[in-house]
């Protein structure tokens, strides 16, 4: 009997592992050698920034497709990108560098406090309830939801001004913080040449009037740094001024003429103060 029973599990065993190894190899699914060899090139940051759940998603996009064309690694950059199309046989795109901006300057001077909030320290809650603790609803709660969101810890609320502040050289643009911000004030803009970028550092919509009561840095769609611009790169939408970062040639035109200081220039050496003219009878004294 004891046999009997050792010959039967035996055989039940061998049957269920042949079945086993059938089913197997009828669904198997194929996964191209060439997924992980890409996915050991990326830099495994999980950040979500190429628009894919995670690097092993991306890496599969990269190989399914038929072109790289709209791929982009934002930690890697370029060089990762090289490194995965010389993997693939392909040809990676150029791609200019993103960085983070802050389009809020509303700090603590220029936008001061019109009440208390007593609640869960969340941006994302607290704009569930009310516009925030001063009289502009648009600008920055200060927070840090941004900050606590970014993997890279390129972002953090300065205690003076409670504004974020970017990081230039660990910002990597994965988007952590842009999709973290209930009110839409972080955007990624080109890197520009040597860090240097000009933007509207405003997301006010309200007319000029109210806008400036609420914040003394606000943009009130003056229409001056459009007259001013030479490359049509600023267009005037919703009574708020933007810089389009693909047509700005930076050439700092447009900053001097703002009257609130809402256009903000990142990088750039100091101004030359202008020279005061002489006067005529400075001049006579001189000869």
């Amino acid at each position: 009997m004891i046999l009997i029973a050792i010959i039967s599990l035996g055989g039940i065993g061998v049957i269920g592992a042949t079945l086993l190894y059938a089913a197997s190899k009828k669904f198997e699914v194929y996964e191209d050698p060439r997924i992980a060899q890409v996915q050991e090139a990326l830099p495994a940051a999980n950040c979500g920034g190429c628009g894919f759940p995670g690097c092993p998603a991306f890496a599969a996009a990269c190989v399914n497709a038929d072109s790289l064309d709209g791929l982009c690694c934002p930690v890697g950059g370029s060089e990762v990108m090289n490194r995965v199309a010389a993997i693939l046989g392909k040809e990676a795109t150029a791609s200019d560098p993103m960085i983070a901006v802050v389009r809020c300057n509303g700090n603590c001077e220029a936008r001061p406090r019109t009440n208390y909030y007593d609640g869960a320290k969340s941006c994302a809650i607290a704009s569930s309830l009310y516009g925030g603790e001063t009289g502009c609803s648009y600008g920055c709660y200060g927070y840090g939801d941004c900050e606590f969101s970014c993997p890279f810890d390129a972002i953090h609320i300065n205690p003076e001004t409670l504004l974020p502040e970017v990081i230039d050289e660990k910002c990597t643009a994965c988007g952590a913080c842009v999709k973290a911000c209930p009110k839409n004030l972080i955007e990624l803009r080109k890197r520009g040449p040597k860090s240097r970028r000009i933007y509207v550092s405003c997301m006010n919509n309200d007319k000029g009037g109210v806008a400036r009561k609420a914040c003394s840095n606000a943009c009130i769609a003056c229409t001056k740094c459009q007259k001013e611009c030479p490359f049509e790169a600023i267009t005037i939408t919703n009574n708020l001024a933007y810089i389009d970062y693909m047509k700005c040639r930076l050439c700092r035109k447009c900053a001097p003429v703002c009257p609130t200081n809402a256009i903000l220039e990142d990088n750039f050496p100091p101004r030359k103060e202008k020279v005061a003219a002489v006067s005529d009878d400075s001049k006579e004294k001189t000869n």
